[in-house]
């Protein structure tokens, strides 16, 4: 080796070692913007040139799969967060109709262009107490995953239970396999990357509802076959 290239090999030696942790997290985190301007461009790409677009099946795969990528980025960030004990739930009053409408806004190209139909179901009264941005996290991975199984219509619901908040969206597709019903908390469990299935998305939004604590009671999610529309449920309770 020449005396060039074991300076340099000690300079680069000197170089502070960087968190890796820290630096997938802030890549994800760029990742994750980026895909938010693609997906506002997109939309107004829809829009602009609806006479040419129409409902072209390869613009819709677009938009879902840049959802996908989208919400995947967010869950892997706010896991990262909660490694690093830098996540907690900041619950303000939220009129719950009103919500559910800003969040089903975000996906209505997506659902037009697919042509499933949906509904919001609940009082124009019901609030609850709940981060906005975390459970909108949760909202927008779980109807992505419905607009993907569902046959032609979803329903996102709401209503109050025994002192809990019940937040709901129900398709009217094949529903959840067996053995997500019957494995219950353990499928809730740490993502495991060294397998094919990481039940990341109800690992993420097991944890944003069990962040939601209220007079010594935990948000949760549950997971079931049939309600209204025959298909897959996906429940939010928070307290």
């Amino acid at each position: 080796m020449s005396r060039d290239n074991e300076k340099s090999t000690s300079q680069i030696q000197d170089l502070p070692v960087p968190d890796f942790s820290m630096v997938i997290a802030s890549a994800v985190h760029d990742m994750k913007n980026s895909l938010g301007m693609l997906l506002s461009t997109l939309e107004d790409l829809r829009q602009e040139q609806q006479s040419q677009l129409g409902d072209n099946p390869r613009m819709n795969t677009l938009q879902y799969e840049a959802e996908r990528v989208h919400s995947d980025l967010v869950q892997l960030l706010g896991i990262y967060r909660l490694g690093e004990h830098k996540l907690s739930a900041h619950s303000d009053e939220h009129y719950v109709a009103d919500f559910l409408s800003e969040q089903v806004a975000r996906h209505e190209p997506l659902l037009k262009g697919y042509g499933i139909e949906y509904s919001i179901e609940t009082s124009a009264e019901t609030t609850g107490y709940f981060d906005e941005e975390l459970v909108a996290g949760i909202i927008a991975s779980t109807l992505n995953n419905a607009i993907r199984y569902t046959s032609t219509r979803i329903a996102l619901k709401a209503r109050e239970e025994d002192g809990w908040l019940v937040i709901s969206i129900e398709d009217d597709g094949a529903g959840y396999p067996a053995h997500m019903k019957n494995a219950g908390d353990a499928l809730i469990k740490a993502p495991d990357f060294r397998t094919g299935s990481t039940s990341l998305g109800l690992y993420f939004a097991t944890a944003i509802a069990r962040l939601h604590e209220n007079c010594g009671r935990h948000g949760d999610i549950r997971i079931r076959n049939g309600g209204s529309l025959g298909g897959g449920v996906f429940e939010i309770w928070l307290p």
